[in-house]
């Protein structure tokens, strides 16, 4: 990362082939932020990678990984409130929690500025929905930029920072997964760090105040709050963001003066449509999607007999032009992206087909792709090899009966409701196993009821629900997996990893809450675990198992930067292993165990980190560690 380092930090202008969330660190340096906060989720964590490849003492801003995303965003708030610059970031659904906080901003005096970056994830690449946080914009009257280029991505956050400062109100930059992960040649601009910047605290109640949005104080408030939404409306009516494109010649098409509206991806994969296609359609792009520019969009549609919307997720300015060019009385037709369900980012492909069920005389349908290879055996998503998870679930399988129940949470410990596990039966968000598991456990006395959490969603937004449960002593059994990390995204530190502050042990905060029968076992120590995992459903009331293994990915990936592989090896002794227990090792469900073609099982040596978690999986003692040395000589 040493590259990248140099690269946010050069105050020369340069050129450099960069990935949008890579590129948004500069835009940051360059604006002048001084508190970022984010809690990880994807696809923004790359935002925090390349923060953290400049060292502490050179970062021109303070940055911190928060408690969650509503911590994160009220942090970012209180040092705007201050007077400095401030970003928060997180992924789509990391608004919902940070949502009771964040539709109270546009109330406020911002005094330093504040940018809110949200990565939404049309396609669910890593998320349990597609929300389209483009509603929130209009629910909080917080103006929104959508870039759709890394190049964009930088200058947009510019624009954002510069209208939030001028305007003391928050500003959303709406990413999605496709803008945060492509790459691009980007111009950036010089910069000069500002080495004697003042931390002067200046929040005072009357330095824009009240800052209370209560009873008669609101109305004002809110006032306050729409008139600096219809002064942005106006900006939007000229601002570079939007412009009108128009790529090929502009001739009529059978009479007829055709057009676009989009935003974000969707328009330049149009823009690829229409190079390949050279009809003459004008494209309406908004890169300052909300407010809208009104006048700007009455005079384009009044100008087009046909204007198409395109729009990824949610039909939302499908919506507002409709309703806008009834109110100015337009006869334009307005045609919109089909009815039925278009799953993920809308890519050439895809808007070309949308281009075809509107015109198909100018865009013949295409056929569809070809057909995937048939017969391929089915791949499911897997723990990595020697995670803990993968052992505590072979435990808790053994101690589940068939009729108990089993809530999930978000984490790595979610695939446990895959093959071979199929311990999870239900999912809402992250933090919400402990209060679900309580409402299935009421009125039932013949049925145990399991919940499961992981470390950094203990913190994050699962001690609300222990309170209750310790509060009314509801009949369930909680599993904290505790790995030490936030590992799905990426191994970012919690406040259990001791990495960032003092650490503050499971345990402990359990205990304070007052929890009563708590028992913390290592996953590996499989006999002590099922036993622990047995005791606390048989007990009556609330309960917790803490199942402890650090996240081998991470221990792996530390040996490899130390160029160094694990010592150890499994290994299997086909002729210790009964009839019938090759079917177990591989139920124990660990990617390094391979099927031989005469059904015995073997280890693929560059996936095995010799943990011996496995062990449990072969009574008769097949299953043998050795030094890899020795095996692979």
């Amino acid at each position: 990362m040493k590259r990248l380092n140099e690269q946010l930090l050069s105050t020369e202008a340069f050129s450099e082939l960069m990935m949008g969330n890579h590129a948004l660190v500069r835009g940051m340096i360059e604006a002048g932020v001084k508190v970022t906060t984010t809690y990880p989720g994807s696809p923004t964590p790359e935002i925090a990678d390349a923060i953290q490849s400049i060292r502490v003492e050179e970062r021109p801003f303070r940055f911190e990984y928060s408690v969650n995303e509503k911590v994160a965003l009220e942090v970012a708030f209180g040092a705007s409130m201050n007077g400095h610059l401030s970003t928060v970031f997180f992924k789509s659904v990391g608004l919902n929690v940070a949502s009771d906080s964040a539709v109270q901003l546009a109330l406020m005096e911002l005094l330093g500025g504040m940018v809110i970056i949200l990565g939404d994830d049309p396609g669910m690449n890593s998320s349990q929905n597609e929300q389209d946080n483009r509603h929130f914009a209009r629910m909080s009257y917080i103006p929104m930029f959508e870039p759709a280029t890394p190049g964009e991505t930088y200058r947009m956050f510019l624009q954002a920072a510069e209208l939030s400062q001028t305007r003391r109100m928050p500003v959303f930059l709406r990413l999605t997964t496709h803008v945060c992960h492509a790459r691009e040649v980007v111009d950036f601009a010089s910069w000069s760090p500002d080495s004697d910047y003042d931390w002067t605290p200046r929040f005072s109640p009357e330095n824009g105040g009240p800052f209370i949005p209560i009873t008669r104080l609101v109305d004002p408030m809110k006032a306050r709050a729409l008139a600096k939404l219809n002064a942005v409306a106006e900006e939007a009516e000229t601002h570079a963001a939007n412009q009108v494109l128009s790529p090929n010649s502009s001739e009529l098409i059978d009479g007829k003066r055709l057009g676009l509206i989009t935003a974000s991806l969707p328009a330049l994969s149009l823009l690829e449509n229409l190079s390949e296609s050279k009809h003459p359609i004008d494209l309406f792009r908004l890169g300052l999607s909300y407010p809208l520019p009104k006048r700007h969009l009455v005079e384009f549609m009044q100008n087009h007999d046909e204007v198409l919307v395109v729009e990824e997720l949610d039909r939302v300015m499908e919506q507002e032009l409709k309703a806008l060019a009834f109110d100015a009385g337009i006869s334009v037709k307005l045609h919109a992206k089909p009815d039925r369900y278009l799953p993920g980012e809308l890519g050439p492909r895809a808007t070309w087909d949308i281009l075809a069920g509107v015109w198909p005389k100018l865009f013949t349908p295409r056929e569809s792709g070809p057909s995937p290879v048939q017969n391929l055996p089915p791949r499911a998503p897997t723990f990595c090899s020697g995670c803990g998870h993968r052992a505590a679930f072979f435990a808790v399988k053994k101690a589940l009966g068939d009729s108990d129940i089993t809530v999930a949470d978000i984490g790595c410990h979610t695939m446990g409701a895959f093959e071979p596990y199929n311990v999870g039966q239900v999912l809402l968000c992250m933090g919400h196993s402990t209060g679900t598991a309580a409402g299935l456990s009421i009125g039932n006395d013949t049925r145990k009821v399991v919940a499961f959490l992981g470390d950094s969603t203990f913190y994050h937004a699962g001690m609300p629900g222990i309170v209750n449960a310790v509060l009314y002593d509801h009949d369930i059994t909680l599993i904290v997996m505790e790995n030490g990390t936030t590992a799905m995204t990426g191994q970012q530190p919690n406040p259990g990893s001791g990495e960032v502050g003092e650490k503050i042990p499971i345990q402990n905060v359990l205990e304070g809450m007052g929890a009563k029968v708590i028992d913390t076992v290592d996953c590996y120590n499989h006999d002590k675990l099922l036993t622990a995992i047995k005791t606390s459903m048989d007990h009556k009331g609330f309960s917790v198992v803490v199942a402890s293994h650090p996240c081998m990915l991470k221990w792996g990936r530390q040996l490899s930067k130390k160029g160094l592989q694990p010592p150890m090896l499994m290994t299997v002794e086909s002729e210790k292993i009964p009839q019938g227990e090759n079917e177990a090792i591989v139920g124990f469900g660990c990617p390094s165990f391979e099927r031989q073609d005469d059904d015995t099982v073997g280890v693929n040596a560059s996936l095995c980190i010799g943990c011996g978690s496995c062990r449990p999986s072969s009574p008769s003692g097949g299953l043998v560690m050795k030094k890899r040395q020795e095996v692979l000589k």
